[in-house]
């Protein structure tokens, strides 16, 4: 009996110590392949060198507040039935619990969120707690999409003009290198910041993946107020890239009749006045109201050369634009195949309202879509366009996001994993082809037409 209790015994001890050490194995291996595919991006990101590009980036500023969410949030139990039986995706939240629903809304989904509460009372209450919680390790950060790129450019070597007004406290946390056109104020928009990881509980609801939930209750952001100070100084400055930011802070904010509509065609004749040798980026960001995102497509995406957004802001457009209706959220987690068909569509769409309807001679055709997911960064560029070096974009991209999650400028192949599958389809449709992703050549890039439907014209597009 003793015999086999050791025989036993000794099996498991085995059966343990191969288990540990094929582990090992198998991490050794995607570590190595770590390093190899990061080894090649980051010899595709210094392919190419541009000396000092000239920068404009607009609008506003924020200072944020960081908290780890499921440790600040207080669940209960009457939260889950909330989701059962109400409307919790409230156009403005204005107490706590629409709150508390609103978050666990996106929190189950593992969705990005930004939402704006005119209770200002409300907010101040969640800030204070923010600030003294011992279990939600907060932190505050330079905020806004405006500075946050503008810092990550001037750092990359860009010359950069900023539109935004910040307090002195907020200013010092800008790389110095930045010229910020807007006065100072005293007081800056805070942003409260609810962060979580990838399979996060909070009660009875698990994240699917990291995300951050975002409440804030701006008064300077939504009017945009740096827009005057900024346009003064963009004539001398002379972008060669003009990237226009922020306006989510307009979302759902109580304006008078007509104010809002009024500041967005001050941005559209901003958009105007460039040169036609100045590329205009406009980087999309979480919508929730129609009407807002309506606007946009008269104002402000006819002028753009170029947009940026995520896999949830790009469905999103693709519904408004197919549907007329908003889409709250989308796949956390989106196969490449689905995402491309997306943008596609949305390239096209945005392109056939192009064709014909440029009485002024002032929109531009979109050239260029950047999609940039937790997994994959992917480009729609048109052949023959002012946009190069679209393969060595695709591997800076993929680096700076690390970099600037990690906060650190070293790409560290521990604290890096890989989203990719093993190949990916280009298209959802049935017999589309597959590229197979290659650890040595980690962006790839191919030719295709994408047809607007206007006249048979089929614009000839390289795709990443």
């Amino acid at each position: 009996m003793f015999s086999l209790l050791s025989t036993a015994t000794m099996f498991g001890a085995f059966t343990a110590l191969f288990a540990i050490i094929f582990q090992a194995y198998l991490s050794s291996n995607e570590l190595v392949k770590l390093t190899v595919i990061l080894q090649h991006l980051r010899d595709l990101e210094v392919e190419f060198s541009v000396a000092g590009p000239r920068v404009a980036i607009g609008y506003g500023s924020c200072s944020d507040l960081h908290v780890r969410a499921v440790n600040f949030l207080a669940h209960n139990e009457t939260i889950v039935s909330g989701l059962n039986f109400t409307d919790y995706t409230f156009d403005d939240i204005t107490t706590e619990e629409e709150f508390l629903l609103n978050f666990a809304y996106y929190f189950q989904q593992g969705a990005a969120a930004e939402r704006f509460t005119a209770n200002r009372e409300l907010f101040l209450r969640l800030v204070q707690r923010a600030k003294k919680s011992s279990s939600a390790d907060h932190h505050w950060a330079l905020g806004g999409n405006a500075p946050v790129i503008g810092s990550r450019m001037a750092m990359e070597g860009a010359n950069v003009l900023l539109g935004a007004k910040m307090s002195n406290k907020l200013k010092s946390h800008l790389r110095p290198e930045v010229l910020l056109t807007g006065s100072l104020i005293e007081d800056d928009d805070i942003h409260l910041i609810l962060e979580y990881n990838t399979g996060d509980t909070w009660g009875q609801l698990v994240s699917p993946r990291a995300n951050r939930y975002i409440l804030h209750n701006d008064r300077h952001n939504p009017m945009l107020s740096s827009l005057e100070e900024f346009d003064a100084a963009l004539p001398d400055f002379n972008p060669d890239l003009f990237i226009v930011s922020g306006l989510q802070m307009m979302d759902n904010y109580m304006y008078h009749p007509g104010v809002r509509e009024a500041r967005l065609l001050k941005v559209q004749r901003q958009m105007q006045a460039q040169s036609p040798h100045t590329l205009i980026h406009f980087e999309m960001a979480s919508f929730v109201e129609l009407e807002l995102l309506q606007q946009l497509m008269r104002y402000v995406l006819p002028y753009s050369d170029s947009i940026g957004m995520n896999e949830q802001e790009l469905d999103n457009l693709r519904q408004v634009l197919e549907t007329g209706r908003i889409s709250l959220v989308a796949d956390s987690n989106p196969r490449v195949a689905h995402s491309l068909d997306q943008a596609r569509s949305v390239f096209a769409r945005l392109n056939q309202q192009f064709v014909g309807n440029d009485a002024t001679g002032k929109r531009r055709p979109l050239s260029r879509i950047h999609l940039h997911t937790l997994a994959y960064q992917a480009f729609i560029v048109s052949k023959g366009s002012s946009w190069k070096h679209t393969k060595q974009a695709a591997a800076k991209a993929s680096l700076t996001a690390h970099r600037h999650v990690c906060a650190s400028t070293i790409v560290n192949p521990d604290a890096s994993y890989l989203q990719m599958d093993g190949s990916f389809a280009v298209s959802a449709k049935p017999g589309a082809r597959r590229i197979p992703f290659d650890n040595r050549v980690p962006v790839s890039c191919w030719d295709e037409s994408i047809p607007l439907s206007v006249d048979g014209d089929k614009p000839s597009l390289n795709a990443v």
